[in-house]
């Protein structure tokens, strides 16, 4: 009978000896497998400046490649701006009459019509206007009529020739009240002529409500300081930039200006610089600069904030490319180009403008080329490593 204690031990002897074997038989038939592998997945130095990957190499995973597109180029970095109303298409709307508000016509976000009623307004000033207008015609025609009688008693001698001047002079005077009359009533955009005071404010200008400030019941005053409702043509806006005054020189009127938000980070809006302020800000140390950008898709909002860069009023551009595309050596910029599918080159450009984020070169690139713009420290690494 077999010793326990000798089982165990020979138990453990054979369970480490296995593994053992099986590695020394790896050891002995596999480094050629391994190596094969390793020359498969590895970068092929075609030329001094060129890498060739196979189409299922690892290292292609970590790149990214995308063509590059030409934009104009920047004259200064990015400045904070915001987006605002465009005056021009923009009527901030006061009740030129005192009342109650009955009714609320049209809401905030609505589109109206240059005539739509905004507003319905209990007023005992309009009724006291539309009275003038009774009362203003009533007495232009009594003394037209009065002025008529005078003429043809004059015609037969039975007046003197003052009471006809006089009766002329009434009837002029009336005149210019009726026509006063009919100007207040036309100042408030009302053909009404009804004497129950109830006053229609209306729209005086087509647009969009972008907001409104009043309620159903409340008192309106005229001299209020807060308008009853703004209204706006959305497809035109201004830009309003802060421009340091190091960078003064670098703006002129009509320079076009490149227009980012952050809610549509892949989108480059076009405006154009229309004013430049006079003065400048003594607490910020900054210069106001309106700029009118188009906005058909209405896309952009007043109150957005939005980064402008000015551009080079020249015609094309150049190519744009990522900072995370370039690679330095020495006192070069190298990116890495995409001659076929699999195959990189290392190319030298110049560089006409660096900013933050991206940078334009100015020769070594065209645009649609295929640029390595994540990645490249890492293939220039491995183009190093062939040398």
């Amino acid at each position: 009978m077999i010793n326990p204690d000798k089982k165990i031990v020979f138990l453990t002897l054979v369970a480490v000896a296995i593994p053992i074997a099986y590695w020394g038989w790896l050891k002995l038939h596999t480094p050629h497998t391994v190596a094969v592998a390793e020359n498969a997945n590895s970068a092929q130095r075609v030329a001094a400046d060129t890498l060739r990957f196979a189409a299922d190499a690892p290292q292609l995973l970590f790149l990214q490649i995308q063509p590059v597109a030409a934009f104009p180029e920047p004259l200064v970095e990015p400045l904070n701006a915001r987006v605002s109303y465009d005056d021009n298409h923009t009527a901030r709307v006061f009740s030129p009459l005192a009342g109650r508000v009955l009714k609320i016509a049209a809401e905030a976000g609505s589109k109206v019509q240059a005539g739509d009623p905004l507003l319905v307004l209990d007023s005992p000033d309009f009724a006291l206007a539309v009275a003038d207008g009774a009362k203003a015609n009533a007495d232009l025609q009594r003394k037209k009529d009065t002025f008529e009688r005078a003429k043809q008693l004059y015609d037969i001698k039975g007046i003197a020739r003052k009471d006809v001047e006089s009766a002329e002079a009434d009837w002029h005077q009336a005149e210019a009240e009726a026509q006063r009359a009919r100007s207040r009533m036309k100042n408030l955009n009302t053909s009404s002529a009804t004497s129950d005071g109830k006053f229609i404010l209306r729209a005086p200008i087509s647009g969009t409500i972008t907001e409104r400030q009043v309620n159903a019941g409340s008192e309106v005053r005229t001299d209020g300081s807060n308008p009853l409702f703004v209204i706006t043509d959305l497809r035109h806006l201004w830009v309003l930039v802060d421009l340091p005054e190091r960078q003064l020189d670098k703006i002129k009127l009509g320079h076009p200006v490149s227009i980012e938000v952050d809610a549509y980070p892949d989108t480059t809006f076009t405006g154009r610089v229309v004013v430049i302020s006079g003065t400048l800000d003594p607490l910020t140390r900054r210069i106001q600069v309106r700029c009118e950008v188009d906005n058909p898709a209405l896309k952009l909002k007043p109150e957005m904030f939005a980064r402008v860069t000015p551009v080079a009023s020249k015609q094309g551009g150049l190519p744009r490319v990522p900072n995370t595309a370039l690679v330095t050596l020495g006192l070069y910029s190298f990116i890495f180009v995409e001659q076929s599918p699999g195959v990189l080159q290392r190319r030298r450009v110049t560089l006409s403008t660096q900013g933050s984020q991206y940078s334009y070169v100015s020769s070594g690139l065209n645009a649609g080329e295929r640029v390595v713009t994540s990645g490249a420290l890492l293939l220039n690494s491995e183009l190093s490593g062939n040398d």
